[in-house]
C-alpha cells in the first residue's frame, strides 16, 4: 500500500517547468490542470513549436513523481516521468517517420494548424518510428496556478534572451 494519495495531483497541477534533455534539447511544459498541458519547444529537431490545451493523461506514481502521456495530432506519442524531488525528467518521444523526415512542417503554433497536422499524419509515413529515450534535468520550476493561459503564450523565439531567469 502506498504512503501517498495516487489521485492527488495538487502538488503538480499549475507547475511550470523548463528542462533540458541530456542530448541538449530544451523543452518547457505547464501543467494546466489534471488533464491538460501547454508546452513550448526551445531547441531540438522541432524547436520553436508550441502547443496549448494538449489533452494528456496525468498520474501520480510517487511522493513527488508524476507521469504525463499524450498523442499529438502529428501522430507523435510522448510519455514523461517528472521527479520534482530530484529535479529529474525521463522522456520517451515516439516520432512518426514523417516528422523525422520533415520536422520543419511541425514548427508552428500547432493549435492554428491541427487539420494540417492531421493531414500530414495521415499521409505519413508513420514507420519506422524514431524513438527518443532520454533523461533531462529540470532547470526551472514555478507554480502558476491552474488554467493560467498566460504561462505559455508565444513561440520560444519571441521570449526575452534571459528566459526563464526573468520570471523569478
Amino acid at each position: 500500500m502506498s504512503s501517498f494519495d495516487k489521485h492527488d495531483l495538487s502538488g503538480f497541477v499549475g507547475k511550470h517547468l523548463v528542462y533540458t534533455y541530456d542530448n541538449g534539447w530544451n523543452y518547457e511544459i505547464y501543467v494546466k490542470n489534471a488533464s491538460t498541458l501547454d508546452y513550448r519547444i526551445h531547441s531540438g529537431i522541432v524547436g520553436n513549436r508550441w502547443v496549448k490545451d494538449q489533452h494528456a493523461y496525468i498520474v501520480r506514481v510517487g511522493e513527488s513523481i508524476y507521469k504525463i502521456s499524450w498523442t499529438e495530432p502529428t501522430g507523435t506519442d510522448v510519455s514523461l516521468i517528472v521527479n520534482l524531488g530530484d529535479r529529474l525528467f525521463h522522456g520517451t518521444i515516439f516520432f512518426p517517420r514523417w516528422v523525422i523526415n520533415n520536422p520543419e512542417k511541425t514548427v508552428c503554433f500547432q493549435n492554428d494548424h491541427i487539420p494540417l497536422m492531421e493531414s500530414y499524419r495521415e499521409a505519413g509515413p508513420a514507420y519506422p518510428t524514431e524513438v527518443i529515450d532520454e533523461f533531462a534535468t529540470i532547470t526551472f520550476v514555478r507554480d502558476c496556478g491552474a488554467n493560467n493561459d498566460s504561462v505559455i503564450d508565444c513561440a520560444a523565439s519571441e521570449l526575452p534572451e534571459n528566459f526563464p531567469e526573468n520570471l523569478k
